[in-house]
């Protein structure tokens, strides 16, 4: 069977500008995705049972979560795949920098390897109940008015976030184009929860589908307790990002261990373009300092 064809840097830019995402289809090959499900499953059971207490807990949409709810509320997420001290952290590492995932970032940076920065490598799993995000941005609150909106949407994104689907994966929901506008009267006023938005769409990925998106685009996430789910959630980072960047990286916990973070096992080149990516991520933090959330709900 042939291969889809690989979107063009300029398509995929277009496609990003015009709707706020692009789905490229079956990045990694079905052997690739079979070897990262089962890492994937052992990650997940460290999360639910306690073991690694770096999780999203369900109820909570933002961080700070607390691990100790895993069990009593379950989880909707396990973070810092990279973390050394996580079983099979090469294999996540392998993946992130990847060249099938990073350059698709450069295209849609337009950059080389040498202004990327190594941001955040999560895990979306299926919680234990029927879970639902609100509608929001990641980087603008909902209290913005519309001028506040407008002039935080006119800002370069410097990054590229996405999902990659092990299973096949409709619980990413947006409104396509909403990245470069401020939201309508119906958007403001609507349920956080609400299941009908005008204008919504559900990304549809199938095992080895990526979707970059802007991580401003309004949209949320809807996750099955019946059916499986690991998605790995991403984001690169561009050296132009600075102090925004570093919010929303940051605020994860990430600087916690990245300092001590080396990727000796990965070979050559793939080597090479994760210290530099690291070291690129230890210096915006340095230079930010002390940063807050970008929302705590």
């Amino acid at each position: 069977m042939t291969a889809p064809t690989r979107p063009t840097g300029a398509e995929l830019r277009s496609q990003l500008a015009t709707n706020g995402y692009v789905v490229v289809r079956s990045i990694f090959t079905p052997t690739h995705i079979a070897a990262l499900r089962e890492a994937a499953s052992r990650a997940e059971a460290l999360g639910r049972d306690g073991t690694w207490p770096n999780v999203r807990i369900v109820g909570k949409q933002f961080p700070p979560w607390d691990p100790a709810e895993a069990k009593t509320k379950g989880i909707w997420g396990v973070q810092h795949l990279l973390n050394p001290a996580l079983p099979d952290s090469k294999a996540y590492a392998e993946v992130y920098f990847s060249e099938e995932i990073i350059s698709v970032a450069r295209d849609l940076l337009e950059c080389g390897d040498d202004e990327l920065v190594m941001e955040l490598f999560n895990m979306l799993v299926r919680p234990e109940s029927e879970f639902a995000l609100r509608w929001h941005r990641d980087d603008v609150g909902p209290e913005a008015t519309a001028e506040e909106e407008l002039e935080r949407l006119a800002e370069p994104a410097w990054h590229a976030q996405y999902n990659l689907a092990l299973y096949d994966d409709a619980s990413l929901v947006v409104v396509p184009g909403s990245h470069s506008r401020a939201r309508t009267n119906a958007e403001r006023s609507a349920d956080p929860y609400e299941k009908d938005m005008p204008d919504q769409l559900f990304v549809e990925l199938g095992p080895g589908d990526i979707v970059f998106y802007d991580n401003n685009i309004l949209h949320r996430g809807v996750y099955d307790a019946t059916k499986d789910r690991a998605t790995l959630h991403g984001s690169i980072g561009h050296v132009k990002g600075k102090g925004a960047r570093a919010r929303n990286v940051l605020q994860h916990g990430i600087g916690s261990w990245v300092e001590n973070c080396r990727f000796d096992e990965l070979d050559g080149d793939l080597r090479t373009r994760a210290e530099g990516m690291r070291e690129r991520l230890m210096k915006m933090g340095q230079a930010a300092g002390k940063v807050e959330y970008s929302q705590t709900d």
